[in-house]
């Protein structure tokens, strides 16, 4: 009996100490769903925003993640859909992901926002948090703002403020034209606002809706462009529409100013190439060129870390101030539980990539950060998509000056 029970206890220790010579198991990583278009007319977006997240979660994993965990992306085709999009959320929620990332759409982000919602009352054991990082209407975070959303992108109001405070005095005549949609009807209406309150010197003489993601030939809008005298064509167009419409224009020779809101993202630069050079404008939240601009070696390092393996610039820093502020949340929350980590992110504030100062509204979950209003030509010293042509900055809208007001009116859940 006595050498059955030796035995056993020199099994036991032998398995014990097999067991702590095994390596540790790597801690399972935190899903992030991923919902943005990945097939259809503006799947490129959706392709170019996952090779972003793919560099950005790489050094955040690389600093630690969160809780000691690293953060892994799960991507959901929505077709650019409402429809599309919240079978993906239902999957998502049935994986038990906590957190839903969408980019492109606001008609998309609208249709997540009341599902997102609606799931988390059904749901108080399986909730889930919504990271907006580009849907931009307004109304997101004004009347349609929800506890469960923390948009980290600047609004239409806010790029409203940046792109009319940043037209040159010259320009008198311009013409608007955006999509017939949430965001292109957004922009639309805080344009009007903030051309009437900061340059009531220019006279609107085209005003006009387009289908969204429909139009395959621009020629008949040029043309209205031409004939209306314009000097600058304002528009919230972005990705093919916005393309094919600058295409178009310098096929047509249409000489005006593209005074535009996106024209920084994926395949905007090569649309209008060298007939750009000094008429091509957006506002953007980064570009390659700041860091130079302001002397900041790290941040010029991390943007050229990007320019090494991709012909297309680096603008996303939100993005990354995303993931690191989530990171900061989580593990103040010490779990992923939707709740604490919302209560972690309201308020929070933050340093971006070049240093300004960045802050998570509790009002509304809006980030308040700066923009960079920026042309389009050939004296700089990085260019955007092989062109020669690069983002020269000819005007900063602090985060001080975008802090504008919100009519939203949170409801928070008791527990």
């Amino acid at each position: 009996m006595k050498r059955l029970i030796r035995r056993a206890c020199v099994t036991l220790v032998m398995a014990a100490a097999a067991f702590t010579l095994r390596p540790a198991v790597a801690a399972d990583p935190i899903k992030i769903a991923y919902i943005d278009p990945f097939s259809g007319p503006f799947a490129s977006g959706g392709d170019e925003f996952l090779k972003v997240f793919a560099y950005i979660i790489q050094k955040v994993n690389a600093d630690g993640g969160a809780l000691g965990r690293k953060f892994e992306i799960v991507p959901f085709d929505d077709k650019l859909q409402p429809a599309e999009a919240l079978i993906a959320l239902k999957s998502a929620t049935d994986q038990n992901i906590p957190f839903i990332m969408q980019c492109t759409g606001s008609n998309v982000g609208a249709a997540l926002l009341e599902g997102v919602s609606k799931h988390n009352a059904r749901n108080p054991d399986n909730r889930v948090l919504y990271l907006n990082c580009g849907a931009l209407a307004t109304e997101l975070t004004n009347e349609k703002c929800d506890f469960w959303q923390f948009r980290f992108a600047g609004n239409v109001e806010m790029r409203a403020a940046a792109r009319i405070k940043s037209l040159p005095p010259s320009i008198k005549k311009v013409y608007l034209l955006n999509q017939d949609y949430l965001f292109g009807q957004s922009v639309q209406r805080d344009t009007r606002k903030y051309l009437q309150e900061v340059r009531p010197d220019i006279q609107i003489v085209g005003d006009e809706l387009m289908p969204f993601g429909k139009v395959q030939d621009f020629a008949p809008y040029v043309e209205k462009i031409r004939a209306s005298g314009a000097q600058s064509v304002i528009t919230g167009n972005y990705n093919r529409d916005l393309n094919l419409l600058i295409k178009a224009s310098v096929d047509a020779g249409l000489d005006v100013r593209f005074d535009t809101y996106l024209a920084h993202l994926i395949g905007g630069p090569t649309a209008i190439g060298t007939a750009g050079d000094g008429r091509l404008s957006t506002v953007t939240e980064f570009h390659p060129n700041v860091p130079a601009e302001l002397n900041k070696p790290d941040a010029e390092t991390f943007s050229n870390g990007w320019r090494a393996n991709h012909d297309t610039d680096f603008s996303q820093v939100p993005f990354l101030t995303m993931f690191q502020m989530l990171a900061r949340a989580i593990d103040k929350a010490g779990s992923t539980d939707a709740l604490k980590v919302a209560q972690a992110l309201e308020g929070m504030t933050a340093t971006d990539l070049v240093g300004f100062p960045v802050e998570m509204r509790k009002d509304d979950h809006q980030l308040l950060m700066p923009f960079y209003a920026s042309t389009f030509t050939k004296r700089v010293k990085y260019d955007s998509e092989k062109t020669g042509l690069g983002w020269k900055t000819d005007f900063i809208a602090s985060t001080k000056d975008l802090t504008l007001p919100t009519i939203c009116k949170m409801k928070r859940p008791a527990s």
